[in-house]
């Protein structure tokens, strides 16, 4: 409290807490150490560097990913065989996943323990850039932060009682989160690959090709969004200001290959941003610079920022 800390590494953790625990449930304690690591392998993997490697050069960013994906799974494997063999499978995804399908019959072990890490990850990753945005625009928005809480105060006082009826009836804190996302989209650029030769706003795009998709620039559009460089949450809670057509809203993708993820991640953005307002005011340290560097590498984050808590009365 009344100190300039660094946000993220704080936030990720307690994303990646929160992710682990919806794949894992009680199972989460072992994992979590280990889905922490394999964060870390990410990032290392992913920072820029002056050389262009080939993908199968192994680098020592990849070997340590590589380590750090087999030591996930090692820790994983016993926990699938357990629960298989005691039929407890678990009300959570690792759960979903180990129920037979009708029609398929069970998944085998190898496709379980090769798809969670990846899902592990995400989970928390792009969340992650997120909430530093979140949290960046409540310290700038005061009045906005404030109509945040008093929503929030509506909450049950223990945050494990709160049920998606509550999730449900923050709808100014879900506006203020669509506004960040539409502002600053953590994926800042999409690709899609062109199956057949088609045409696209008077181009002709050959089969093969790759298309590049700017969430950024599309969510500036001042045909779908008024005044699009201006935050304002209220176009989110009114039928002219919100945009419904497919495409105008990008931060998850669209599609039949957008993000599976979509609800979890708004649900986790959401009692994030109601919970902080709640409980405190944020504000920039003082000063003509702004307290951290965006990075566009792999997606749009405030690397290095630093904010002020102070409890509200």
């Amino acid at each position: 409290m009344g100190q300039d800390v660094e946000i993220l590494p704080p936030v990720r953790r307690t994303l990646a807490e929160v992710g682990v625990r919806y794949l894992f449930s009680e199972d989460a304690p072992t994992l979590l150490p280990f889905a922490s690591r394999l964060f870390l392998a990410r990032e290392v993997l992913v920072r820029p560097s002056r050389w262009v490697w080939p993908r199968w050069a192994p680098t020592p960013a990849r070997r340590f990913r590589t380590r750090q994906q087999v030591a996930f799974t090692d820790a994983l494997r016993p926990i699938v065989r357990r629960r298989r063999s005691s039929g407890r499978l678990g009300d959570d995804v690792l759960g979903q996943m180990l129920r037979p399908s009708s029609r398929h019959g069970p998944l085998p072990d190898e496709a379980v323990l090769d798809t969670l890490p990846g899902i592990t990850v995400a989970t928390f990753e792009t969340p992650s850039r997120a909430a530093g945005w979140i949290l960046l625009q409540l310290a700038r928005h005061p009045r906005a932060a404030d109509r945040v809480a008093a929503e929030a105060a509506l909450l049950p006082a223990d945050p494990a009682a709160t049920t998606s009826t509550h999730l449900d009836s923050l709808h100014y804190t879900q506006a203020v989160v669509r506004e960040v996302l539409r502002l600053h989209p953590p994926s800042w650029l999409l690709t899609r690959h062109v199956r057949r030769r088609t045409q696209l706003a008077g181009y002709t795009i050959d089969a093969g090709s790759t298309v590049l998709v700017c969430p950024y620039t599309a969510h500036r559009d001042a045909r779908e969004h008024p005044e699009p460089d201006r935050f304002q949450p209220e176009r989110w809670l009114d039928d002219t200001g919100s945009p419904a057509e497919p495409g105008a809203f990008l931060s998850f993708g669209t599609g039949p290959h957008g993000c599976e993820g979509v609800a979890l991640a708004m649900a986790m953005l959401t009692l994030l941003t109601a919970q902080t307002a709640r409980r405190h005011h944020l504000s920039e340290p003082p000063g003509p610079e702004p307290g951290y560097q965006v990075t566009t590498f792999e997606g749009l984050a405030t690397v290095g920022l630093r904010l002020r808590a102070t409890l509200r009365s």
